[in-house]
């Protein structure tokens, strides 16, 4: 009986010992690496995505009007575009990120980077929109359009924009890396994304320190691994798609 009761605390104890496996390590506060990468993830490409949601729609109608009504619309509209475009897009980021006030939590962290990425990114956009429209709006079936009476907004939106179609989308997955990269640096220099909140950005930041680099490097080659793979596939994508979808590739085969 004695012997019962010594071996129940140690079978019990064996029992409730947790058993865990850290793929890449742990992190100067023993957090699980992996755990953050995965959850980081999140906010990374949803960045990219969110702010193409933005970005896109915008560009599109821009381009769309400019190219369709010409004269002074196109005019106004085009040196807005220009003026933007002329905004050095790193650098506006990083005065932006400077001058934010400190008690800014990271969920206005996030809206804001979005914001930010997606004012500057619809120019490039509706600049390629506007010369696409500015020959479909001549072919026959947007002729045919107008003289049945269809609205401007209307042969825009349903007849011009959507031929292009395929750039768009091209134009889209190539463009998301641009996001994702613009969010990680922004996040490495400690005005993205803030601790204890992961994102891929800020686990880099662990890789000012020299020592961080010789002596934990799995603190650091994961999250700049899965960046670097994230805009390949991204690029690649967009590659596939390109040949895929372009009208000009296909009638060369």
């Amino acid at each position: 009986m004695a012997e019962t009761d010594s071996a129940a605390p140690e079978d019990s104890a064996v029992a409730t010992t947790p058993a865990y496996f850290n793929i890449f390590g742990t992190d100067n506060a023993a957090r699980d690496v992996f755990s953050r990468l995965a959850y980081g993830s999140r906010i990374s490409l949803s960045i990219g995505l969110v702010g193409i949601a933005i970005s896109f729609p915008l560009g599109l109608l821009v381009g769309g009007i400019s190219g369709y009504f010409g004269g002074i619309v196109d005019s106004v509209l085009m040196r807005l575009v220009e003026v933007i475009m002329t905004i050095p897009f790193f650098y506006l980021l990083v005065s932006l990120g400077v001058i934010l006030p400190p008690e800014l939590d990271n969920a206005e962290r996030f809206l804001l980077i979005i914001l930010i990425i997606s004012f500057i990114g619809w120019a490039g956009l509706a600049r390629v929109i506007r010369g696409e429209v500015l020959s479909l709006k001549e072919r026959t079936f947007v002729q045919a359009s107008k003289s049945m009476g269809g609205r401007s907004l209307h042969i825009i939106t349903k007849h011009v924009l959507t031929q292009t179609a395929h750039y768009v989308i091209i134009s889209a997955t190539l463009a998301i890396p641009g996001y994702i990269v613009a969010e990680a640096v922004l996040s490495l220099i400690g005005l993205g994304i803030q601790e204890p909140d992961p994102s891929w950005g800020n686990m880099l930041s662990a890789g000012t320190n020299a020592s961080v680099l010789v002596l934990n490097p799995w603190l650091v080659w994961p999250p700049a691994a899965l960046i670097v793979i994230t805009v390949l596939c991204f690029n690649l994508l967009g590659d596939g798609l390109r040949d895929a979808l372009d009208p000009r590739s296909l009638q060369e085969r």
